[in-house]
């Protein structure tokens, strides 16, 4: 989405004051001076949309300007039908003369003539000190006062969605990360996947080709695919999780393509946390293989083993530039076996698929090159085939870590996005967001982009959200049950895998987009990995490679609960990660 306000709202109650609240929320006063030159694209489309459906609403009896329209549908988020409503009584009260009014001092906010009209209360509305006659006449004066409120409430149908997914036949589905060091190739080889599985046509493809080669950058046409940023573009470099959705034979697949580059680790870390496997791509080509061992390869297989992945795909890439080399593979494929064994991947969970993303060789269809003849095992989708079910917790309570905040469109001005880690969620029903409390409303969402009345654990969705006001929305918060909430916590005792020395030190904590600094307060004791016996208590420190227990205390309250998964980063490494006991 190129343009989302909502998310520019999504600030902590210290991080802004009121001027600062006016700048973000995009103040008519912008607007009034020329702010719509600055619209995004999909902004303006929705203005004019939003104009169109309100002029008709009001029809020609009510005389109103089209700027007023427009700044209306700006104050509201572009919601059509309160708009109508503020619109038709300011223009009811309008033939009042002022000079009656003159011993009024208050006037009611926008956002209390909607109130008012629609829930037509007797009592009287809640009133704000009037400024100046100009002032009257602008909405930006309301900005402070600006809440998301859709009065006409969704009803739940009270679907039994658990009887309901269990009548369903449908394909196994599955996310996967794809991970591995920067210029492996990764998002070369997925644009290829998608275009071998005709997941984009061949229209778009020679666009992205024509696009490339004019900036002098011809290969990474398949790469565009997924990288549909433009830094991303200019970059050459995967800066934020791509995703995209495609079905093979048997199985409906979304792609989570990660960041390698180490700048960009914990966008790799809330992409992991939503995969049932990974593809781990690593650039076969000479010297390149050994620079990776030592850069993002071995921290991103330890990363998605300790997150709990524990199915590894490893595509041996651009086997094209080391000439199909059966020496070069089993090279490969000896040093990293040996390493993935020791990071904890069971050897039956690790297949190994020599490919070449530039060539699409052993992606779909076998490589056609004659020196590629001495591989006979599973192209890469076959072995994406293979994958087995996942069983998620759908009785469990929700729980959904937001992914992404931004703005739906004209009649959902509030929607976020994100894996259902746990339970289900219907059309109507109230959620809780942690760690701010607040409570809203599903107004309607859609799974894999198409509308559903429910959804459960395992599924990627867009929630459209209501009764809720954005500031109290951000990426890495909980979205969970009413009934049972997540509790925020300040404190926790962690068992981790330790990826550099830790002592007690300041550090960051990752749990998919959510991220707290903090601090290890106590190193509690060495444990054996085999048993979790205590080896040694209270160690003043931990080696590389040891299994610790710590007691971490964070900077602020945030949702988090056992057995959670959680990474710990400090001056830009990852220093462990582990479960929350």
């Amino acid at each position: 989405m190129s343009n989302r306000r909502v998310k520019s709202l999504a600030l902590e109650a210290d991080d802004y004051d009121a001027d600062d609240y006016d700048e973000y929320a995009g103040g008519d006063d912008n607007f009034d001076s020329g702010g719509d030159s600055e619209l995004s694209p999909e902004d303006k489309e929705q203005m004019r949309l939003g104009a169109i459906k309100v002029r008709e609403a009001l029809g020609s009896a009510i005389p109103v300007s089209d700027k007023e329209i427009q700044e209306t549908l700006w104050h509201y988020y572009y919601d059509v039908g309160k708009s109508v409503v503020y619109l038709k009584n300011q223009h009811k009260a309008t033939p009042t003369p002022l000079k009656k009014q003159s011993n009024v001092s208050k006037n009611p906010s926008p956002d209390d003539v909607v109130t008012k009209a629609q829930t037509k209360a007797p009592t009287p509305v809640k009133q704000k000190p009037k400024d100046t006659p100009k002032s009257k006449s602008t909405l930006s004066n309301g900005v402070q006062d600006l809440s998301i409120q859709d009065v006409p409430k969704i009803k739940s149908k009270n679907i039994d969605v658990i009887s309901e997914y269990k009548k369903i036949k449908r394909k196994n589905a599955a996310n996967f990360v794809v991970i591995g060091h920067v210029d492996a190739g990764k998002s070369t080889l997925m644009g290829r996947l998608l275009f071998d599985l005709k997941a984009v046509d061949d229209r778009t493809m020679e666009k992205y080709r024509k696009e490339a080669e004019r900036i002098g950058k011809g290969s990474f046409a398949f790469a565009w695919v997924l990288d549909q940023g433009t830094e991303e573009r200019a970059r050459g470099v995967t800066i934020d999780i791509a995703t995209n959705n495609f079905e093979t034979e048997k199985t409906s697949l979304t792609i989570l393509d990660a960041p390698g580059h180490r700048d960009f680790v914990p966008n790799m870390i809330a992409g992991a946390s939503q995969a049932d496997f990974a593809v781990l791509v690593i650039d076969a080509s000479t010297g390149n293989f050994e620079s990776g061992l030592k850069g993002q390869t071995k921290e991103h297989a330890l990363l998605v083993r300790s997150i709990g992945v524990q199915r590894l795909i490893v595509a041996v890439n651009k086997m094209d530039v080391a000439d199909w080399s059966q020496a070069r593979f089993d090279e490969i494929r000896q040093q990293m076996a040996g390493f993935l064994s020791s990071a904890g991947f069971r050897p039956k969970n690790i297949a190994f698929v020599p490919c070449s993303g530039l060539q699409g060789g052993n992606i779909l269809t076998r490589a056609s090159d004659p020196k590629a003849s001495w591989y006979s095992g599973p192209t890469l989708v076959e072995e994406l085939d293979l994958s087995e079910p996942s069983t998620h917790a759908l009785d469990k309570p929700l729980r959904m870590t937001i992914n992404d905040v931004f703005r739906g469109g004209v009649q959902n001005p509030l929607s976020i996005s994100g894996r259902v880690e746990a339970g289900n969620i219907q059309v109507g029903e109230q959620v809780v967001i942690m760690p701010s409390g607040e409570k809203a409303q599903i107004r309607s969402l859609e799974v894999d982009d198409e509308p559903q009345e429910w959804a459960v654990a395992g599924q990627n969705v867009v929630l459209n959200l209501t009764d809720l006001d954005p500031i109290h929305l951000k990426t890495g918060d909980v979205l969970c049950s009413p009934v049972s909430p997540v509790k925020n916590i300040t404190n926790f005792t962690a068992k981790l895998l330790a990826f550099e020395h830790l002592t007690p030190m300041n550090i960051d904590v990752h749990r998919g987009r959510l991220h707290v600094p903090g601090r290890i307060i106590q190193l509690v004791g060495v444990l054996d990995k085999a048993s979790g016996a205590v080896l040694k208590k209270k160690p003043k420190i931990v080696q590389p490679g040891a299994v610790v227990r710590v007691v971490v205390q964070l900077d602020q309250a945030v949702p988090l609960e056992a057995p959670s998964r959680v990474v710990l980063r400090a001056n830009g490494e990852t220093v462990g990660a582990g479960l929350i006991e």
